[in-house]
C-alpha cells in the first residue's frame, strides 16, 4: 500500500493548465512543458490517496487490467522504474490513454463511492513521460524470429498495440495506412492541444527499433487488393477503425460550409504542423456550429477557437447531464455526468435539448443559419416542443455525431467477411472473422469506441494472432470481443 492515511489527508488535485488567453494563441498541448511534468509537484502525494483496496475495482473499469494499486505504490515510492514496468505490463501506449482515455478507471475507484477518487490517469501519464526523459522507454525487440508474417490494416491504437505484440513475439510485421504518415486518429483526428504528435513519433520510433515495418500511403482495397494480401501474409489483422461518419439528413443538407467534422480536423491538425492544406476549411472569422457533444465535438471547437471564430455553439439532442453520479447509474458503473474539457473552457457555448430542423442558405448557396427546435424523448421517442424552433448563425456547420461502423467498399467486401447485426465485421471468440486467417481488432468490429478498449483489443487480438500461426502463445489477453463496458 502507499500512504495507508493519503485518502484520509490529501484531497484530489490536478495540474493547473496554461491561461486560456496564452493558450488558444498556440497548438501546444494545454499543460505548461506537458502534462507529465505540470504534475510532478503533486502527483506523488495523488499517488498516495490509492487504497490499495482488497478488490481493486478500478480493474474492472479498466479494459487493459492495468494493475493501478501497484503503480500507485511504485510512484509514491519514488520508483519511478519500477512503475513503467508494471504499467507497460499492461499497456502498450500510457502516453495516449493518459491523454486522450476518459478514465473509466477512476469512476469505478473506490475511493470515489463517497470522496474524490484517485488520478489514476493524471499518475499513468506522469509515469510514461518521466520514463521517456529518464530512458527507461527502451526496444523489445524479439530473441528469435518465427518466420510467420503477418499484415495489420489500420495504424490506430488497436493496429500498433497488436502489430507491437507480435513483432515481440517475432513474427515479421507490416503496418499498412492509406493516409501519408502512421498513425490512423492519433496523427490526424486528435488535435495537438491535446496530444502533440512527438509522444506518437517517440513510440513508433520504438516500434521500428523492435522490427515493425510501417507502409504509409497504401490505401489497401485498391493497389494492394485482399486477395493479394491473403496471398502475401500468413495472417491479417484488421485494425481499420470505424470511419463511416454519422450524417444528418435534413433540408438544407447539400448547402457549402456543412462538413464531417474528420473533413476539418485533419485539416487542421496539418496546418498545426507545418504542412500546407490547399483549400482548407476553416472557421475564421465565422459563426460555427458544432452538431455533437462528444470528445470530437470538443476538438472542433478547441481548433475552431484556436482558428479564430466569430462564435462557437455546440448543440447536443441529449437534456444536460447532472454534475453528480445520477442514482440510476450507480458506483461502480460511469456516469454520465456534466464535464468540462480544456475546450470547453475556453470558449463557445453549449446548448441542450436540441434537433436541427433544416439548414438555412444565402444567395451563394453557402450555409447562413440553422433552425433547430427543443425536445426531450418521452416514451422512448424524440419529440418536439411545438412553438420552440429558432434560428442561430451558422456559416461553418460541424458533424460531430460519432460513425455508424467500418466502410465496406474495397477491402471489407473484397474479403468477403461477414458483418453483424450492426454492420462491423464479426468475430469469433479468438477474433477471427469468417475467413481463416483474417482478425479483427478495434473499432472495426467492436463499433466506435475508446482508445483504451482498442488497445486491449489489439492486444487481444495479437494472442489469438500468435495461437493461430503458431499453436499457443505467452501474449496476454485482456478481453474477449464480447466484453464491454459496465452499465446499467
Amino acid at each position: 500500500m502507499a500512504d495507508p492515511k493519503g485518502f484520509l489527508k490529501e484531497g484530489r488535485e490536478v495540474a493547473t493548465r496554461r491561461p486560456v488567453d496564452e493558450r488558444v494563441k498556440d497548438w501546444n498541448e494545454v499543460y505548461p512543458d506537458g502534462i507529465g511534468r505540470a504534475l510532478l509537484p503533486i502527483i506523488s502525494k495523488q499517488a498516495g490517496r490509492c487504497m490499495d483496496c482488497g478488490i481493486p475495482f478500478c480493474h474492472q473499469g479498466c479494459p487493459l487490467g492495468n494493475i493501478i494499486p501497484e503503480w500507485n505504490d511504485l510512484v509514491w515510492r519514488d520508483d519511478w522504474e519500477g512503475a513503467i514496468e508494471r504499467l507497460h505490463a499492461t499497456n502498450n501506449f500510457p502516453e495516449f490513454t493518459g491523454r486522450l482515455c476518459p478514465a473509466p478507471c477512476e469512476t469505478a475507484c473506490v475511493l470515489g463511492i463517497n470522496q474524490d477518487p484517485v488520478t489514476i490517469k493524471n499518475v499513468e501519464v506522469s509515469i510514461i513521460d518521466r520514463a521517456w526523459e529518464s530512458g527507461y522507454v527502451r526496444p523489445q525487440p524479439p530473441e528469435w524470429l518465427s518466420g510467420r508474417t503477418v499484415a495489420v490494416i489500420g495504424s490506430g491504437p488497436a493496429g500498433l498495440a497488436a502489430a507491437q505484440q507480435l513483432t515481440r513475439a517475432g513474427h515479421t510485421v507490416a503496418v499498412y495506412e492509406r493516409a501519408d504518415k502512421i498513425g490512423g486518429l492519433l496523427r490526424y483526428g486528435i488535435p495537438e492541444f491535446k496530444m502533440e504528435k512527438k509522444h506518437l513519433d517517440k513510440r513508433l520510433d520504438q516500434m521500428r527499433r523492435e522490427g515493425t515495418v510501417f507502409r504509409a500511403g497504401v490505401n489497401v482495397g485498391e493497389e494492394l487488393t485482399g486477395a493479394k494480401l491473403r496471398e502475401r501474409y500468413d495472417a491479417v489483422v484488421l485494425a481499420m477503425g470505424a470511419t463511416e461518419a454519422r450524417d444528418l439528413p435534413v433540408p438544407g443538407r447539400e448547402l457549402g460550409g456543412i462538413h464531417q467534422a474528420m473533413e476539418f480536423l485533419p485539416q487542421a491538425n496539418r496546418v498545426s504542423l507545418g504542412e500546407e492544406v490547399e483549400g482548407q476549411i476553416t472557421a475564421t472569422g465565422k459563426h460555427v456550429v458544432i452538431i455533437g457533444g462528444g470528445d470530437t465535438g470538443a476538438d472542433c471547437l478547441g481548433t475552431s477557437t484556436r482558428q479564430g471564430a466569430a462564435s462557437i455553439t455546440q448543440l447536443e439532442i441529449l437534456p444536460e447531464p447532472p454534475t453528480e453520479r445520477p442514482a440510476g447509474q450507480p458506483w461502480p458503473t460511469y456516469p454520465m455526468t456534466f464535464r468540462v474539457s480544456s475546450a470547453h473552457e475556453e470558449a463557445g457555448e453549449r446548448v441542450y435539448a436540441v434537433s436541427t430542423q433544416e439548414f438555412l442558405g444565402d444567395e451563394d448557396g453557402n450555409v447562413r443559419a440553422l433552425r433547430l427546435v427543443e425536445v426531450s424523448f418521452e416514451g422512448g421517442k424524440l419529440v418536439e416542443h411545438e412553438g420552440t424552433e429558432r434560428e442561430i448563425p451558422a456559416e461553418l456547420v460541424l458533424f460531430a455525431m460519432g460513425f455508424t461502423g467500418p466502410e465496406k467498399p474495397g477491402l471489407v467486401e473484397q474479403l468477403e467477411v461477414d458483418l453483424d447485426e450492426r454492420g462491423n465485421v464479426a468475430r469469433d471468440n479468438g477474433y477471427m472473422s469468417s475467413v481463416p486467417g483474417v482478425f479483427v481488432a478495434g473499432d472495426v468490429g467492436r463499433g466506435q469506441s475508446l482508445i483504451v478498449w482498442a488497445i486491449a483489443e489489439g492486444r487481444a487480438a495479437a494472442a489469438a494472432v500468435d495461437t493461430f500461426l503458431t499453436g499457443s502463445t505467452t501474449l496476454p489477453a485482456p478481453i474477449p470481443p464480447t466484453a464491454r463496458p459496465l452499465v446499467v
